[in-house]
């Protein structure tokens, strides 16, 4: 399974990095669609697009706006986009609002199920609500191609007991987001995000193979966005993402 990363910022996008959007194209299924989205274009393999979205806020849903663009003289069959129903009409209701967008691209919203797992194209995905301003959702998903495990949680306070430990358990991948550095724990509570070592320890206590962060802070420029010998002394199998980062699992 190879993962893409096409935006790992939050909030808004910098000189480095774009907002979060991250996507698997054998499965052709996408991560959130922040303003990096638009790059999926480049990698399409499949006749659909499937895209999970954490939540509703702009950093993670403006790019299906660039939807014209993304299937421009690319034969895409179907476009699904997942999230909670009362997101989903945010979207429709305000984003789309024809004094912001007169023409919609023709996507399909697809209400999360009550059961918490939905398949899609090629991959079952579990969900659960985790906290966040307004309300977020975690994911877990499972390849049809390929028997690997990927979850995706962002924009969320992260601790070690968190209530979505056991959708993350085992997975061979783990992406969290991690926003803030140790000692902006204050900061990363008020806004419902993550700092450095509890995001470390829960990849440990979850038993993960390898974790990914992204949504990282926008005005971090620096070559050591979150600090690299934390990382190394309480879980060293992490990568923190760029712009362009690909793994495959």
């Amino acid at each position: 399974m190879k993962i893409l990363f096409l935006g790992t910022a939050g909030y808004h996008p910098n000189e480095q990095r774009q907002t979060t959007s991250i996507f698997l194209p054998e499965l052709g299924l996408a991560l959130d669609a922040g303003t990096g989205f638009f790059r999926i274009r480049e990698f399409l393999e499949t006749n659909t697009l499937d895209i999970l979205l954490s939540h509703a806020h702009l950093d993670h849903t403006i790019g299906l706006t660039f939807l014209y663009g993304i299937t421009h003289q690319k034969e895409v069959a179907q476009i699904r986009t997942y999230a909670p129903a009362q997101k989903l009409d945010a979207i429709q209701q305000h984003l789309f609002h024809p004094d912001l967008f007169p023409l919609p691209p023709n996507f399909e919203c697809v209400p999360l199920a009550d059961s918490g797992v939905n398949q899609l194209c090629h991959a079952q995905v579990s969900s659960v609500s985790i906290p966040h301003p307004g309300g977020a959702v975690a994911y877990r998903i499972e390849s049809d191609l390929e028997p690997k495990t990927l979850a995706y949680v962002t924009d969320t306070t992260a601790t070690s007991s968190a209530a979505y430990v056991d959708l993350i358990r085992n997975v061979d991948v783990l992406i969290h987001e991690c926003n803030f550095r140790d000692g902006q724990e204050d900061l990363a509570e008020l806004t419902g995000h993550s700092s450095l070592t509890p995001v470390l320890q829960l990849a440990r206590a979850a038993n993960v193979g390898q974790l990914v962060l992204t949504h990282i802070n926008c005005y971090e420029t620096s070559v050591d966005p979150l600090g690299q010998e934390t990382i190394d002394q309480v879980f060293p199998n992490t990568i923190i993402a760029t712009d362009g980062l690909e793994i495959s699992v």
